[in-house]
Order: C-alpha cells, then structure tokens, then sequence
C-alpha cells in the first residue's frame, strides 16, 4: 500500500480490491513506515485442497514528501529565514504535519543551524519523535545600496576572520 507522509504519520484507513474476495478495508496504524508489514489473519487466500484461508500480509510504501524527511520517528525540514530573523532572532511559524508551531529563532543564528521541536515528529505507539528545523539563511534578492554599505560596515563586527580555520 502506497501512502502519502501525512497518512503515515496519523495513520489511515484504506480499501483494497482483493481478486475474488472483494473490498478488504485496512486500518495503517500512526507510524508506520516503507517496509512496514501489516498482517490481517484469515483475509489472505483460501487455503489449497479446502484449507482455511491463510493471512492478507501487507507492506507499506511511504511516498517522499517535498519537504520534510523522515529519519526514524524524527522529521527533518529545512526552512528558509531571512536576514533580519537569523541576526536579531524573532519567533516564526513553522509548518508541521499536525498544523503551524512557533519556533523561536535565537539572535546571530548561522545558516545550517538546527532547531528542535521536541514531539512534533511521527508518535509511534507512546514513544514520538521530534521536529528538527534546519534554518536556511537567505540573502535579499533585490540590490540595495544602505544594506550593502551596513554589511560592508559589519566585517568590524567579526571578533575572529570567518575562514580562519578553513586552510586545506
């Protein structure tokens, strides 16, 4: 059973098409993942010479979702934050899989930072995950002469050269 993120993270329920036996529904419990194997008893095929059916086993297929990737019972998005955000910090919606969360970014945040939204991840039985937000600093795309004179200005800012440590 192919299924989107979302329905893997809450959970769902599905109508299979079974050759010979009808419509089977399937209840895909919270967490499931690809590979993950669900297993009905008595609803597979009848059994040879007579026999009791045997059980409908089914696996799971987690399509990939555009922008978050799962690891485990943890989420991963990365979020594009502007200039201002990421140097004085501010507090930002950040869209989860259970509706919008405010996330505080803290002041002088690099590009690449990770944040986390601890139990906004896939909830697998009494155990879930978090929420891991990459912050991707984006630069203006429009050219504007006084923030191009305050960022040369601001290279007095730096207490140590920014690729000090870099050598090869």
């Amino acid at each position: 059973v192919e299924m989107e993120l979302r329905q893997a993270v809450e959970g769902a329920e599905v109508s299979l098409e079974l050759p010979g036996q009808g419509t089977v529904r399937v209840r895909i419990p919270p967490g499931a993942d690809t590979g993950s194997i669900i297993r009905l008893a008595g609803k597979g095929a009848p059994g040879p010479r007579g026999g009791p059916p045997g059980d409908l086993v089914i696996e799971t297929v987690v399509r990939p979702h555009p922008r978050l990737r799962r690891d485990g019972l943890d989420l991963h998005l990365t979020l594009p934050v502007d200039l201002d955000e990421a140097y004085n910090g501010a507090s930002i919606e950040v869209p989860t899989v259970r509706g919008p969360l405010l996330l505080k970014v803290p002041p002088r945040s690099q590009s690449g930072t990770t944040l986390r939204l601890r139990g906004q991840g896939i909830r697998r039985k009494d155990v879930r995950g978090d929420l891991l937000v990459n912050l991707d600093v984006r630069m203006p795309d429009r050219a504007d002469e006084p923030l191009a004179a305050a960022l040369r200005a601001s290279r007095d800012a730096y207490t140590t050269p920014v690729r000090k440590e870099f050598g090869l």
